[in-house]
């Protein structure tokens, strides 16, 4: 097939949508081009930070003034990841080779488009920087997998154990370890490329005597988000997780009106927020989403096994 064309405009939607349809055919020059646009959206994370950085607008600015400037913000972004870029894009798709996502892999476009969430951007942007290192593309199978019907089919049992000693529905369990790792797909992995299976970006503070990765990820700071290497806590397995942060829910006073929330999925991310959990000021309503879309999935994979009792298809862990 024909070599996509990347868009040189940002406001250039049709390409985008052109991009799209075929970065379903795995063609390496498609996935290239998603690699830069995704190298582009970092980009335009970065000068964003850099201005709310700065001292302030001039006396002489007004509205207008910054409604040009963001255009402008949003152009030259797309224009540095033209060409070689930063690097970022060459080190995703080197990233996605390795991990055999390139020609007979997964649908690429989802991988790269899945990394929405700011955690999940930040993990994925930290493993490229590890210069070659599997990091949090390797080990694509079951859960990791990024697909969201086996991370819900394979870690419902442990979200459903959590859930019950918090007082929570599952659903908000769930969900928020597939906010926090991209449907399993972006995990806190270290430069060696060992995978901490920290399913909820818990840090590892001066408290935690277990194991720890040093990882990117991406933090809010006054609105602005803010790239950072942060220590996390690592895990054997999947199940861990799940109970470490059962404990750290029921452990911490400031998460005690998370506690006992039951089905109100906006009123457990809200009391998280206020307790100091994530930094995003989104996060709620993110959760919230992911969550009806776990539900969406739970209810499916219930009624195509009609009562029975479902396949794992493989241990967590």
């Amino acid at each position: 097939m024909a070599a996509v064309d990347g868009t040189g405009a940002y406001t250039d939607l049709a390409a985008l949508g052109q991009l799209r349809r075929e970065a379903r055919t795995q063609d390496p020059e498609t996935v290239r081009e998603a690699a830069r646009q995704f190298e582009s959206l970092f980009t335009r994370m970065l000068l964003k930070s850099m201005r709310e950085a700065s001292f302030g607008d001039s006396v002489f600015d007004s509205g207008q003034t910054g409604f040009y400037r963001d255009m402008f913000d949003d152009q030259l972004a797309v224009e540095l990841s033209r060409g070689k870029g930063l690097g970022l894009a060459e080190m995703l798709v080197q990233q996605l080779k390795q991990a055999g996502l390139v020609q007979g892999g997964e649908n690429v476009a989802g991988q790269i488009g899945a990394l929405s969430g700011p955690r999940a951007l930040g993990s994925a942007v930290g493993a490229a920087f590890a210069a070659g290192t599997p990091s949090a593309t390797a080990s694509r199978d079951g859960w990791r997998s990024g697909q969201p019907g086996q991370f819900v089919r394979e870690l419902w049992p442990h979200a459903e154990r959590a859930g019950r000693e918090l007082g929570v529905d599952p659903q908000a369990v769930l969900a928020q370890a597939a906010l926090e790792t991209g449907w399993g797909r972006s995990l806190p992995c270290g430069p060696d490329g060992r995978c901490s299976l920290n399913l909820f970006g818990i840090k590892a503070g001066d408290r935690w005597s277990g194991d720890a990765v040093a990882a990117r990820t991406v933090e809010f700071d006054g609105g602005s988000a803010v790239a950072k290497t942060e220590r996390f806590r690592a895990y054997d397995s999947a199940a861990e997780s799940f109970r470490d942060y059962a404990r750290l829910l029921k452990g911490e006073p400031r998460y005690a009106s998370a506690l006992g929330a039951g089905g109100d999925v906006q009123a457990f991310a809200a009391a998280l927020v206020r307790g100091g959990y994530a930094t995003d000021p989104d996060y709620a309503s993110k959760l919230s989403r992911v969550a009806a879309a776990v539900a969406a999935e739970r209810e499916a994979q219930l009624k195509s096994s009609d009562g029975r009792p479902m396949d794992s298809g493989g241990s967590a862990g």
